[in-house]
């Protein structure tokens, strides 16, 4: 019975997880290791930190989900990989695997710009359930005494999405509540220009995306990077000072330490068509935790996003891999790194996809509208259920 460790309970890891004992059933003795006992559906983060939804609207218990189906959980942190002796480290001991799989995630970058972050810095975020919970307090003292606003991603940034969702749901909350011009948002980003997203624009993004941010009367502040964050004021590297009541901000992200040795210089690691490794042939890895290096060099640095859409396929890709190798069958096919992605607006939402990520592309495009919003809370809906009874194998 080949013995495959996962790291990692999130979109990544829950499916393959599920995955592979659905292809392996007996064959496999999977367990998954996570230093939370939760699945958090991240993309609604954003509207927990708004007051739209409560923890207990997005997240779901790991070790009953798993255990039904004959998964082995253990809620611990992986201290450290040993590739050469195929172990994974935790304070509760070592764990043998035949095959490793890297779903872990990132580690988010606060200490590269100082100020940065919640903990020991001057601003809030929205990529864990806790920063969301803490940035919902943020935000209801701030709407007793309305300011000025500042949101964004600092230099280095992959995961462009949320930033931008915070900023349009601000403006949507705020006139709602008849209080928009007591509260003006400055919006600064690394990105060359407006709806690049780190991977060269996305069809007509930059024009669409501009007119959302002029229709909101939103002020963007493009190639930005950030010197450092005080209190109350956003210190840019070109000498500029933006006050601020509220500030939200993505930090960059690399490896988390105990696989970051296996990566890159960021400690993101290296897979092939097929998530393996480029190294280690029994190591795997999906979702954030995966090296894609950028489509252009930019004169202020980014990142490629990962959204959960990528994540999925990629972690789909590994079980297939791992059942073929395990089974004595033809490998499948190399993963297609195409996105489809929903990104709410307050009002409306936009669809983006893209076929391949990475331009030149066969296919691209961008629309807003309604029907998006209520196409991205149904996904909630459906994606939590989906999770909750382990059918990863559906769309």
């Amino acid at each position: 019975m080949a013995k495959i460790v996962i790291l990692g309970g999130s979109f990544g890891g829950l499916t393959a997880a599920f995955e592979l004992k659905r292809l392996l059933g007996k064959a496999g003795d999977i367990t998954l290791l996570s230093d939370m006992g939760k699945f958090v559906f991240i993309p609604s983060l954003p509207w927990l930190a708004m007051g739209w939804r409560k923890p207990e609207d997005i997240t779901l218990p790991l070790r009953p989900i798993l255990e039904r189906r004959g998964i082995k959980f253990i809620h611990a942190e992986a201290k450290g990989v040993d590739a050469d002796s195929a172990k994974v480290v935790t304070a509760l001991g070592e764990i043998p695997y035949d095959y490793l799989v890297i779903a872990t995630g990132p580690s988010l970058a606060f200490e590269e710009v100082p100020g940065l972050g919640p903990d020991k810095g001057h601003t809030e975020c929205i990529f864990t359930l806790e920063q969301a919970e803490r940035t919902n307090k943020a935000w209801n003292r701030f709407l007793e005494e309305p300011g000025p606003i500042v949101t964004g991603s600092v230099q280095g940034v992959s995961c462009f999405g949320p930033p931008y969702e915070y900023a349009f749901e601000m403006d949507y909350e705020l006139r709602r509540m008849k209080i928009r011009h007591k509260a003006p948002i400055v919006f600064v980003t690394p990105e060359p220009y407006i709806g690049h997203f780190g991977i060269g624009g996305l069809g007509n993004s930059k024009r669409i995306m501009e007119d959302e941010f002029a229709k909101r009367d939103i002020k963007v502040i493009t190639n930005a990077a950030v010197e450092e964050f005080v209190p109350a004021e956003v210190r840019l590297k070109d000498g500029s000072k933006i006050p601020h009541k509220l500030a939200m901000f993505a930090p960059a992200m690399k490896g988390v330490p105990a696989v970051a040795h296996l990566g890159n210089p960021r400690g993101f690691i290296p897979v092939d068509g097929k998530c393996r490794h480029t190294k280690h042939k029994n190591i795997f890895a999906a979702g954030v935790a995966v090296a894609i290096a950028p489509p252009e060099q930019t004169p202020v640095p980014t990142g490629v996003p990962k959204t959960g859409f990528m994540t999925v396929k990629m972690a789909k890709t590994t079980a297939y891999s791992i059942a073929a190798e395990i089974a004595g069958s033809a490998a499948p096919a190399s993963y297609e790194m195409d996105v489809l992605c929903l990104m709410d607006m307050g009002d409306t939402a936009a669809l983006m996809r893209a076929k391949p990520l990475l331009p030149p592309r066969q296919e691209s495009e961008l629309k807003s509208g309604v029907i998006y919003k209520w196409s991205k809370v149904l996904f909630e809906k459906y994606f939590l259920w989906k999770i909750k009874h382990g059918l990863s194998n559906l769309p």
